[in-house]
């Protein structure tokens, strides 16, 4: 009986993963081709996905780029909006392993995707093993999907009209779901957080609201050492 259970959480795992992996990887397309067809070398969004791995920061470097500005000012924008990984980190450290290598390794997987996939898990054994399914798998097809649509460049045409970009978002929410309905703390710190970043959203530029959303974190903490 335990060993079929075993299976049977693997294979919902794996099915997790896969769902999100499919949904990297058809943004990351539409990634790689907005980066060619706006007039950058192949190279760039191909390395810029293996070096900094950050689609969102990606997105924004690269519409930095394409829209006149330097690279300094491209890269500032990448930082600005990755500063929050620095407190999923801390969502996900105990997690990701205690060795050098593995510390390292975690560190460069650590996304909006892996953190919410990792926390979504019910016990510490399942958490491990989903952040590292998940990071791996991630973070092999966004940049075999970055590559894929860099070399079809322009020939995908507009990516907006085919609403790639929404698929992240909707499996995000699909994974965030369960640790709202299961955690009260989870819901403390995400209510007001959510709260912010919509009241804003109109007054600041994008990808700010996801930065100042992260106060809500700080409930997170309070809770869980009162606990």
């Amino acid at each position: 009986m335990r060993s079929v259970q075993r299976t049977r959480i693997d294979a919902d795992l794996l099915r997790d993963v896969s769902l999100v992996c499919t949904a990297g990887g058809i943004v990351g397309v539409s990634f790689g081709a907005i980066a060619v067809a706006g007039g950058l070398p192949v190279w760039v969004p191909v390395v810029m996905s293996l070096l900094v791995y950050a689609g969102s920061a990606q997105f924004s470097a690269v519409g930095v780029l394409l829209a006149g500005g330097g690279p300094l000012a491209a890269a500032a924008t990448g930082l600005l909006l990755n500063t929050r990984t620095a407190a999923f980190s801390l969502a996900v450290a105990e997690h990701i392993g205690s060795g050098r290598l593995a510390r390292l390794v975690g560190a460069h997987l650590v996304t909006d995707e892996t953190v919410a996939f990792t926390l979504a898990q019910t016990d510490p054994a399942r958490r491990r093993a989903a952040f590292w399914v998940s990071g791996l798998g991630m973070f092999a097809v966004w940049n075999v999907g970055v590559l894929a649509g860099a070399l079809a460049g322009s020939a995908l045409g507009d990516t907006a009209r085919y609403g790639l970009d929404a698929a992240f978002p909707a499996v995000l929410a699909a994974l965030v779901l369960p640790a709202l309905r299961e955690d009260a703390g989870i819901r403390r710190a995400a209510l007001p957080g959510a709260a912010l970043a919509l009241a804003v959203t109109p007054v600041v530029p994008a990808g700010v609201p996801v930065l100042v959303a992260l106060a809500g974190l700080v409930l997170y903490r309070r809770g869980r050492r009162s606990a």
